[in-house]
């Protein structure tokens, strides 16, 4: 178990590293971190709350994000077992020999690290950590854009990519977001990645979004796209009622829960 810290002071510390590691996180989980009771936490997170640190959502608090989005060596570590088993959740709805479009993010390489075992696919993507973990497998056929690579994102953005993923009627297109507001508006950090997953979006028969319980009301500046979108929408934890009466009641929703 861990101690919890000398002081509030300390302790707030403690909880700002942790909402950078994790994004959200809930009262319990917190009070069961630091051995302290809710009222405890509950103090601490209004403090910080009123600080502008943190803002309230529904059963817990998430890091008030800025309008840049974090390195991505900080993202492929962040809520990394919920997305692992958003992958593998993923992975388990592909058949082999079909044909995918895949984009940018994290969330949709640790979709491909779960493919490993997937055999004979045909694989579009401008997300070359993506392309060269599929092209260990010499039975699939990984097509990528030509184009300006992203530093230090292993990414291509820009038009080619995206007449690129127009080119193509995919069986499967599997995409995140940097956010998913309120209303359940698609979130991104810049326009080009917005206009990438639109393009990605119409050219395949099923949508697959992938993303975890921290992108849900989380603010990001680039609008485009709907939560009502997807024909599916893959994520670790239940979604509150404001966001489930946004998807379209034929959708289907998949839930890998924490593992706890």
């Amino acid at each position: 178990m861990n101690q919890p810290a000398s002081n509030s002071s300390l302790r707030q510390n403690e909880i700002i590293a942790l909402f950078r590691l994790h994004g959200f996180m809930t009262m319990e989980a917190l009070a069961e971190y630091f051995s302290v009771t809710p009222q405890t936490i509950r103090r601490d997170i209004n403090a910080l709350c009123d600080a502008d640190i943190l803002r309230r959502r529904h059963g817990g608090a998430e890091l008030i994000m800025s309008s840049c989005n974090q390195p991505y060596d900080t993202r492929s570590v962040n809520n990394l077992d919920a997305k692992m088993r958003i992958g593998e959740a993923v992975a388990r709805l592909i058949p082999n020999a079909c044909c995918l479009l895949i984009g940018i993010g994290t969330t949709p390489e640790q979709v491909v690290l779960a493919l490993a075992q997937h055999d004979h696919l045909t694989v579009v993507t401008n997300n070359l950590r993506a392309a060269l973990a599929l092209s260990k497998n010499q039975s699939n056929q990984i097509i990528v854009p030509g184009g300006t690579l992203r530093f230090p994102n292993p990414e291509i953005l820009g038009s080619e990519a995206n007449q690129l993923f127009r080119s193509f009627r995919a069986d499967f297109g599997i995409y995140s977001v940097g956010g998913i507001d309120t209303d359940g508006a698609l979130l991104d950090y810049d326009r080009n990645e917005a206009e990438s997953r639109q393009a990605l979006r119409e050219s395949c028969r099923t949508q697959i979004l992938v993303a975890d319980s921290s992108k849900f009301g989380r603010q990001a500046p680039v609008r485009g796209g709907h939560l009502s979108d997807p024909g599916i929408l893959v994520t670790n934890l239940p979604l509150a009622a404001d966001f489930s009466s946004l998807r379209q009641d034929d959708a289907t929703l998949i839930v890998t829960g924490s593992g706890d």
